[in-house]
């Protein structure tokens, strides 16, 4: 008997939850199919199903689920509200759900989070398990066993990054914003080449611990409630004594990245610039900006240099 195939947008939430959502389904059974990295038509396909005011990363979204309806039996949907108590994310990831549902003619399969609401990532997952129709102790093992294969996976990435950072002998930048700009094929994928081609290192504002994050993120902001974009706050203030420079990267017109990033060019000190991404962005703007914000800091650092001879 074939097995069900469960279809994975590669977009928003997928860099945050994608190395479990594959381990997840893949013990309890499931073959996957993942859409593939984002380009244009993806994004055009997007843009038909979305709002003009829709933000970027929504428009790819919808194109990646466009991608994939022929392909796969459910969709994986998940809704997500709130993930620390009074704290919120983005509406959009807590509406997810029916815009799927009332966009396409397709059967999804999703999970709620809302901490304030006594749902957890727990609850939410084995509940999904058991309306797929597996048994509950196969899927606690599967989520147990898939968030501690997660974590091992992230921690080497973080250390893999600390140890570059603390080699490295280069100009450094800290590429901050949301995963899903950040590792995106149209979005940041554009902006690491770029920064490649003048011979930097990057560190990515994702790769962050987390540890002290409520003292770290207190450094830009003391009210913000917006989860996602704390942790993008804890990350520079983290990093930011480390590296040359900070570009922060955000896709048009998203709403808690608009007052988030005012936040932080106005109480970081380090030499940052803010890349905001649409569908008419070009690699010749972009090229342009990232050289000269580049020349800056290498002037900068010689001139540092000499001070301390």
């Amino acid at each position: 008997m074939e097995k069900e195939k469960i279809g994975i947008p590669k977009a928003l939430l997928f860099y945050q939850y994608g190395e479990l959502w594959i381990r997840f389904f893949e013990k309890l059974g499931f073959d996957l199919i993942i859409s593939p990295n984002t380009n244009l038509e993806i994004l055009e396909n997007g843009k038909k199903y979305t709002d003009d005011e829709a933000c970027l990363s929504l428009k790819i979204y919808m194109g990646h689920v466009f991608y994939l309806l022929d392909k796969c039996d459910y969709l994986l949907v998940p809704r997500i509200a709130c993930l620390k108590p009074h704290e919120k994310l983005c509406t959009n990831f807590s509406a997810l759900y029916d815009l799927v549902r009332n966009t396409f003619d397709k059967k999804i399969i999703h999970y709620n989070i809302d901490v304030d609401k006594k749902e957890d990532e727990f609850y939410a997952f084995v509940t999904m398990g058991l309306e797929l129709g597996c048994r509950y102790r196969k899927v606690v093992q599967a989520y147990r066993q898939a968030k501690e294969e997660e974590k091992m996976i992230f921690e080497r990435r973080v250390t893999k990054q600390q140890v570059e950072l603390a080699s490295s002998k280069k100009i450094q930048i800290l590429l901050a914003g949301h995963p899903y700009h950040l590792h995106d094929e149209l979005i940041g994928k554009t902006l690491e080449r770029l920064l490649k081609k003048e011979d930097v290192d990057i560190l990515y504002s994702d790769l962050y611990l987390g540890k002290y994050l409520e003292k770290e993120v207190k450094q830009i902001s003391k009210k913000n409630y917006w989860t996602y974009n704390r942790e993008i706050m804890g990350s520079i203030a983290h990093y930011q004594d480390n590296v040359d420079g900070i570009l922060l990267v955000s896709s048009f017109p998203c709403g808690p990245d608009s007052l988030c990033n005012e936040m932080i060019t106005r109480t970081v000190t380090k030499p940052i610039i803010t890349i905001v991404v649409d569908e008419a962005t070009t690699d010749t703007g972009l090229s342009t900006r990232i050289e000269s914000f580049i020349d800056i800091l290498k002037e900068r650092r010689e001139k540092n240099e000499e001070r301390s001879h």
